[in-house]
């Protein structure tokens, strides 16, 4: 049965359940709901946040001037964003979560390994939302930042299990709460503060306009392991063309607001910004009550964000699990365990690292991109060249069916698209030797996505496992 062919289907689609109750299983169409517009309210008030202030914030920390920053934030963006968005339009024409189609091109066990990474990833960032929000917890319940972390962590854990569709209605309130509360700010720092001397001060340097680049790109290609787990609901025939602007508008307005915030605010600031990222936001309040109006809207908007990483991570951990034991399914009582599970480890890194959060965060950032450019690159080579969307979906449980236990070609082109960037990395945690060619400038991301999409466009030739003709999907 085709996709297109089904449509008439969604006349007697199922009224949604508040709590989710499918995990990585495929969709079926009488279950699709919804509108891009979700989309949007999902990605735009999901980037209202502190983190995203707090990224934007680094480009002008690290060196950089206010309006080159800024440029180079928004190039990122519309960047990242492009390949974000196209990742978002395959979950509603497959209905699957992301990460399992990797196994088309990986192979049902050699998925794994970009699968931990993603798992990392997930951590990564839930620690890092953890360690403000719980700041701006603490504050707001007059406790302590550890107690307030734990209070947070607690909160994403009952939204992850609940699922899809509160994380979208969580989305469209955060959209509220965050333009509100940017207005606020952003009118505050306008009419409080003397920024003449800001825009004036341009001093553009390619490594500095470079970071920026990459801040906000790699800010946008580390949301591709999970984008299109919350569009595989949307009805199999929505428009491309509404989806991906949806995706697309909603994380670039969203967050080049928050960086933009960022990077006047810590060029105001000074050093007086790093290490105090909440408290000075805060201190922009004109009165107490505004003031702890600030930190709720802090709280809210890492809530939206975190439970993505939360939700994200339950899903590539049952992804893992699920492939060893041939499962296409996951009880209730295993959904919560592996949320507490993935919380609980980010929220312990999110108490043992606190002090070291702004630099560690930068480095871990911008250090993502060697590992899912490639991957990322695989991933769209070959949905929109080389498959054209089609998957046998039943396969994909299937060690000895259609796409095999470890497909050799795919995790030698990944391991090939990571090698090849790292002499182009320049980052703490690794100086490439030929980054003087780009006057040390990092530009491994460009090089490392194209130099696998044209790697794995090759490998395919020789591919023997054979594309079905059209989709096949599970009798459900």
């Amino acid at each position: 049965m085709s996709v297109k062919s089904s449509v008439s289907d969604y006349s007697g689609a199922e009224k949604p359940r508040l709590s989710e109750t499918r995990s990585i299983d495929y969709i079926p169409l009488r279950e699709r709901h919804g509108h891009p517009f979700s989309q949007f309210t999902l990605w735009f008030g999901g980037n209202l946040q502190i983190t995203a202030i707090v990224t934007g914030a680094l480009a002008v920390v690290l060196g950089g001037d206010v309006v080159w920053s800024l440029i180079g934030l928004l190039v990122g963006q519309i960047l990242g964003a492009a390949i974000m968005s196209l990742h978002a339009m395959q979950g509603p024409r497959l209905g699957l979560p992301q990460m399992i189609t990797s196994r088309m091109q990986f192979g049902v066990f050699g998925a794994v390994i970009p699968l931990v990474l993603v798992c990392m990833m997930y951590v990564g960032f839930s620690a890092s939302g953890t360690v403000l929000a719980g700041q701006a917890l603490a504050k707001l319940v007059g406790v302590s930042k550890a107690t307030g972390m734990i209070l947070f962590s607690t909160l994403i854990v009952i939204i992850a299990v609940l699922g899809y569709r509160v994380i979208h209605q969580l989305g469209k309130v955060a959209s509220v709460i965050g333009v509100l509360a940017f207005a606020y700010l952003f009118i505050t720092l306008f009419t409080t503060h003397d920024l003449s001397a800001v825009w004036q001060n341009q001093h553009f340097t390619p490594a500095n306009f470079l970071l920026a680049v990459s801040l906000s790109s790699s800010w946008q290609i580390a949301f591709c392991p999970y984008v299109s787990d919350y569009s595989r609901y949307l009805p199999a025939d929505v428009s491309a063309k509404k989806l991906f602007s949806a995706v697309f508008l909603g994380t670039v307005l969203g967050t080049q607001a928050s960086m933009t915030l960022g990077v006047i605010v810590a060029a105001i600031a000074g050093s007086a910004f790093a290490g105090n990222e909440v408290g000075y936001i805060v201190s922009m309040g004109s009165t107490a009550t505004m003031a702890m109006v600030i930190y709720f809207a802090i709280c809210f908007g890492k809530i939206t964000f975190t439970t993505l990483n939360a939700y994200g991570s339950f899903m590539s951990l049952t992804t893992i699990v699920s492939g060893f034991r041939q499962q296409t399914t996951l009880s209730q009582g295993a959904r919560i365990l592996f949320v507490v599970l993935m919380v609980a480890l980010a929220c312990v890194i999110a108490l043992l690292s606190e002090p070291a959060f702004l630099k560690s965060f930068t480095h871990f950032l911008l250090f993502l991109l060697a590992f899912f450019v490639p991957w990322s690159a695989i991933s769209l080579t070959d949905f929109y060249l080389i498959t054209k969307g089609r998957v046998d979906v039943p396969a994909l449980s299937q060690p000895d069916g259609r796409y095999g236990r470890w497909n050799l070609a795919g995790i030698t082109v990944y391991f090939l698209g990571v090698l090849v960037q790292l002499p182009f990395i320049d980052n703490p945690l690794h100086h490439g030797s030929l980054t003087w060619i780009f006057a040390g400038n990092d530009v491994s991301w460009i090089v490392g996505w194209f130099a696998t999409a044209l790697l794995w466009l090759i490998a395919s030739r020789w591919d023997r496992r054979g594309t079905p003709e059209k989709s096949i999907y599970p009798a459900v």
